[in-house]
């Protein structure tokens, strides 16, 4: 496969306000496997997410946990990462990213670098919202990376994220698979009564009023969010530890009807790479 142009940024005449980065390809052709499974014929490949607190001294050893957990396709949040670009990061992995502070926020996907030729394209709209669209097969795969506002952020900033996050969302085809790898800093909560649509009963502890925004957010845009379908041991749930405390913030979600082509998801633990979050995988 040959890239025939070089990454420019270009406006979304559809969508003002998504700056989004378009990538000409010739030959375009996928490298098998379908849309929640990248590359599962040959090598069993998952999405994941994963927060990752910084992503400065610790690339190589970022990658390497990829590599051993079979992940080819991973969200990261709080990247702290200053700009807009794409490079290699090593142990055959590329980054996506932008952020505009490097003591703060940022987002960005990690590819395989298999995967790179078919990046159709990438919107950086925000150091809290970015996406991929990648052509596999004839499935067209929309990635989104989200880092949500904490707790105790202005309200401004707060609805700015979910707008942000709509918008991106909309902006894709009815017919595209979408996939939502965020740390939402909310707790979505245990259990599912009023809510079956849209989330099943394995949560963490009680929602919360923030947690209950992620729960709208996917009734507005017919999501699932995928976490809380499998059951699993609560040390396979929990995504966040820290000072004895054991929560769950980080989400994969995907399009409602596509929900049925996932066979699992799940927390992977024992992995030291991050300090407080854990990798969420699905596949």
């Amino acid at each position: 496969m040959r890239i025939v142009s070089t990454l420019n940024f270009i406006p979304d005449r559809s969508r003002p306000g998504l700056t989004t980065t378009a990538i000409g390809a010739s030959d375009l052709q996928g490298a098998g496997g379908n849309w929640a499974t990248v590359g599962r014929r040959s090598r069993g490949g998952r999405i994941g997410t994963l927060n990752v607190g910084t992503m400065t001294g610790k690339g190589r050893e970022k990658e390497y946990m990829m590599e051993r957990r079979k992940v080819d396709i991973l969200c990261v949040q709080e990247t702290r990462w200053k700009g807009s670009n794409a490079r290699s990061i090593g142990a055959g992995f590329k980054l996506f990213y932008y952020g505009v502070d490097s003591k703060r926020n940022g987002v960005g996907v990690v590819l395989k670098e298999e995967f790179v030729r078919n990046v159709l394209e990438v919107k950086r709209v925000s150091d809290r919202v970015m996406s991929l669209k990648l052509e596999i097969e004839v499935v067209m795969l929309n990635i989104v990376s989200g880092y949500a506002s904490q707790v105790g952020c202005e309200l401004e900033e707060k609805e700015r994220f979910w707008s942000e996050s709509d918008e991106v969302i909309e902006s894709n085809p009815t017919g595209e698979r979408v996939v939502i790898g965020a740390d939402f800093n909310r707790h979505v909560g245990e259990g599912n009564r009023g809510d079956e649509e849209v989330m099943g009963k394995f949560g963490v502890e009680e929602r919360n009023l923030e947690g209950q925004m992620v729960v709208d957010f996917a009734k507005r845009m017919d999501m699932s969010v995928v976490n809380t379908y499998f059951q699993k041991r609560e040390e396979h749930r929990v995504t966040y530890k820290s000072g004895g405390r054991s929560t769950q913030v980080d989400y994969i979600l995907c399009r409602r009807d596509s929900l049925k082509e996932i066979s699992d998801c799940k927390v992977v633990v024992g992995e030291s790479v991050a300090r407080q979050h854990r990798m969420v995988v699905c596949g």
